[in-house]
């Protein structure tokens, strides 16, 4: 598949905020709890505008996977795998991650989107709170704020319909601005 068929077939759409979507992150915790074994998972989250209410978002379901450095990532590729999520590592990344430099990707079919999709972003554990949860927090503690980040995502959606790494990058400025907000403001 060529990427300008892979845009078409699965582009930038943006809905209403869902309240199932917590519903859905609780029991996708479950599963993932399930198939890579507690023992190599130090955090779980849900992250992304899906866990923030009232937020215009992708229905796309994000999870943060925090893991210990002493994780088994072949292992826990395998185990992803065996319960319907293909890993994105390496060249297959289109964008910047953390270490293991890895996520993995859940509810993409041939036709589309299936009805649910997640993304599980995966990173070890460090000495901070990742950025992807003061976002959130910040987001959820300052409505005015999620307010423009909405606004902001609306206004991008037409030209980036069909880009979603464009889409991505678009709002980059305005989330690394509010992430280091949130790590000077002491209420987050």
């Amino acid at each position: 598949m060529t990427a300008e068929q892979r845009a078409k077939l699965y582009p930038v759409i943006l809905i209403e905020y869902n309240p199932d979507w917590i519903i859905w992150y609780s029991e996708e915790q479950s599963k993932i709890e399930q198939a890579v074994g507690l023992e190599s998972i130090a955090r779980i989250r849900h992250c992304g505008s899906t866990s923030i209410p009232g937020m215009l978002a992708k229905p796309t379901v994000d999870i943060l996977l925090e893991i210990p450095e002493s994780a088994d990532v072949t292992g826990m590729k395998e185990r992803m795998k065996s319960v319907g999520y293909w890993c994105l590592d390496g060249e297959s990344l289109t964008m910047d991650t953390p270490p293991p430099h890895m996520m993995f990707l859940g509810g993409y079919t041939s036709c589309g989107f299936a009805q649910r999709v997640f993304h599980i972003h995966v990173q070890y554990i460090g000495d901070r709170e990742p950025d992807e949860i003061l976002f959130r927090n910040y987001l959820i503690a300052h409505p005015e704020k999620a307010q423009e980040y909405a606004d902001l995502k609306r206004s991008l959606w037409k030209d980036f319909e069909y880009n979603r790494d464009g889409y991505t990058l678009a709002k980059s400025k305005f989330i690394l601005s509010v992430t280091k907000k949130a790590r000077e403001d002491k209420r987050v």
